[in-house]
């Protein structure tokens, strides 16, 4: 009798180990779930940016950065009141017409060292001492905007925006006279520049009306999140606009900003 049991408890163990097993099985099928959140910054929209040949000549070289970066230098004129030319000879000279060894490695286009104060990232250049802290942009829109924040929110540039938009001289000479370049030759410099490459057509397009924003889409809303160590002017420099225009997107009467707000990055109607 024993010996006919023993065969059906061996029968109903192994049955009851196999149902612990599946439930152990099935249980591993249900994992905790995780969200991920992915954050990128919005690339500025502009044209493709051409590549000089290497046989190209420094004529051809400078045609080319005309081509690349006039556009934007008559959108910042617009926005901003800097003559498109200023900032396009600026832009050739300091940079090289692009071929420059920090504007390569930094998309610097205008020798702007980091200062007090410079949160972005930064590369180190000799120019007048070895090793000198200059900044650094993701994309060389970024640097001509940089350009006319540096003149626009500096006091000892303010003389220059009394003059005449189509005074390009005045505004070579200023600039020396303001301290922008140690070089006495500096506004001669812009000036043949200017001359040479024919760059007042850019001022006279937008004086004559002829360049315009493009208008935002105000049924597509973008917003950004505060996180810690924001500023009001890293936010600007992200998301390719002022801080008066964030200012005044968002209502706000002081820069002072907390983590966790939001912010609009584009009018809001009824705001």
């Amino acid at each position: 009798m024993n010996f006919k049991i023993i065969p059906i408890l061996v029968v109903l163990a192994l049955f009851f180990h196999s149902c612990k097993s599946k439930k152990r099985v099935v249980s591993s099928k249900n994992p905790v779930k995780t969200e991920r959140v992915i954050v990128k910054d919005k690339a500025p929209k502009v044209s493709k940016i051409k590549t000089p040949p290497k046989n190209a000549t420094y004529t051809e070289v400078v045609s080319i950065y005309i081509d690349n970066y006039s556009r934007i230098a008559m959108e910042e004129m617009l926005q901003y009141g800097i003559p498109a030319s200023i900032t396009l000879a600026q832009g050739i000279l300091e940079s090289g017409a692009g071929k420059g060894e920090l504007t390569k490695k930094a998309n610097n286009h205008f020798g702007i060292k980091c200062h007090t104060g410079w949160t972005g990232e930064r590369v180190y250049h000799d120019d007048d001492k070895r090793g000198e802290c200059f900044r650094k942009y993701s994309h060389p829109k970024y640097s001509f905007r940089d350009h006319s924040l540096f003149l626009t929110e500096r006091s000892r540039y303010q003389d220059l925006f009394k003059l005449k938009k189509k005074d390009y001289k005045g505004w070579a000479k200023g600039l020396k006279k303001a301290g922008y370049a140690t070089d006495p030759k500096y506004p001669n410099k812009l000036i043949a520049i200017i001359d040479k490459y024919d760059l007042t057509r850019f001022d006279d397009e937008v004086l004559g009306g002829k360049v315009k924003f493009d208008k935002p889409d105000d049924t597509k809303i973008s917003t950004y999140t505060v996180e810690r160590g924001d500023t009001l002017y890293s936010i600007s420099r992200r998301f390719n606009m002022t801080v008066e225009t964030l200012k005044e997107y968002n209502g706000l009467l002081s820069n002072s900003i907390s983590v966790g707000q939001v912010l609009y990055l584009h009018p809001v109607k009824g705001r």
